[in-house]
């Protein structure tokens, strides 16, 4: 059996991963006092006619990210603490089978054709509407029943930073029109980011808007809730939505909010205030307008900081929004890798992106990709300590 040791500070002697379903021996480090262990073949089996594995990327730092190609998942990230101990900052399922039988379906997944919600599963398109599975009550969220986080993305490591994920979306998969052409490529840098860069080209007008979903917790599964984190948005607006979390076209201020996080604040101050919106996403379930703060090229959209790792993600994107979620329906019904429970608002996501409901919203950026134009997208997660 391969193992991959997914350690909270990783084992004095040589730890193990699977790369390609292939095992390798990785860097040593030392003074371990805690190791989850993350079997290669309990995510490897086929699925839909295809195989599935896991992917480790490493970098010099001692850092790694562990991918699965089911569903182009983040299964891991390790990340050394103000202490310098590596901590798994994402969570996530020790098994291919786990993810399956999972409630909450989109733990560290890619997420497409389109991310987020399109309202009443219409859009209309050159005149033509089109209809697609509503599974979030009268929406669609997150591409529909069986969005990406649901199938085997063809796999290729390139070297021992970077995984390549490809899937090609067939014309009116999920009622969406034109053969998609996707590939998803991460890198874990030196610098202690992750990267993540998409591409898409289609052979008709259709709509695109892809993202990542990982659930981070920077003090590491099993630490408790995410609510004394300090968050800092890079965004002067948000779109407030109605009951069913559709945008109400609206671009609002978040000043004199409790959707200001233009200056740091921890997640749980104002969570609990009296406030509609936050009664409509039982908390924090909202797309932030960014601000084109610069930052490595891009916007630099959001700072978090785990209170008790000293752990920092400060996320740049080139997309126009990013959208906070804080684990309002984590019901605790799910076991993560390490043993705990994803009980309520143990982990949050902060998904790059653009608006939700694009495709019928003209006041928003636009996500129609047309035959010929290529689908660009960059997101970075860079991690420090404080």
């Amino acid at each position: 059996m391969k193992i991959i040791y997914i350690s909270v500070i990783a084992m004095a002697g040589t730890i193990f991963a699977s790369c390609n379903s292939q095992t390798k021996p990785a860097s040593v480090i030392a003074d371990s006092t805690q190791t989850v262990k993350l079997s290669a073949d309990s995510f490897t089996r086929t699925t839909d006619g295809q195989q599935t594995g896991l992917y480790t990327l490493k970098n010099a730092k001692h850092a790694e990210a562990v991918f699965t190609n089911y569903g182009g998942r983040l299964v891991s990230l390790l990340i050394p603490d103000k202490a310098g101990k590596l901590t798994d900052v994402v969570v996530g399922f020790n098994s291919v089978n786990a993810y399956e039988k999972s409630t909450e379906p989109y733990f560290g997944a890619t997420i497409g054709r389109y991310g987020n919600r399109i309202a009443k599963g219409k859009f209309s398109l050159d005149g033509k509407q089109y209809t697609l599975f509503t599974n979030n009550g009268q929406n669609t969220l997150h591409g529909g029943k069986k969005g990406y986080q649901y199938v085997v993305w063809d796999a290729k490591q390139p070297n021992a930073n970077t995984v390549e994920f490809q899937y090609v979306s067939k014309d009116m998969e999920e009622g969406f029109p034109g053969n998609l052409t996707v590939k998803v490529t991460y890198t874990l840098t030196d610098e202690n980011e992750l990267k993540m860069d998409y591409q898409a080209t289609t052979d008709r007008p259709t709509v695109v808007n892809l993202t990542n979903h990982a659930f981070f917790n920077l003090n590491g599964e099993g630490s408790g809730k995410i609510l004394d984190h300090q968050l800092q948005i890079y965004a002067d607006g948000y779109t407030p939505v109605d009951s069913t979390l559709i945008p109400t076209g609206k671009i609002e201020k978040v000043a004199r909010t409790p959707f200001d996080f233009s200056k740091p604040f921890a997640i749980g101050a104002r969570i609990d205030d009296k406030n509609e919106q936050l009664g409509y996403g039982k908390g924090y379930d909202h797309n932030f307008v960014l601000n084109k703060t610069k930052g490595m090229g891009m916007f630099h959209a959001a700072t978090v900081k785990g209170d008790r790792s000293g752990i920092v993600m400060d996320i740049y994107t080139t997309e126009p929004g990013l959208q906070f979620y804080s684990g309002n329906v984590m019901q605790g019904k799910n076991i993560f890798k390490g043993g705990s429970r994803d009980d309520f608002r143990t982990a949050l996501a902060l998904e790059t992106q653009h608006f939700p409901d694009s495709p019928n919203q003209s006041s928003f950026p636009s996500t129609v990709l047309n035959p010929g134009q290529t689908y660009k997208s960059t997101s970075i997660y860079k991690f420090s300590t404080f």
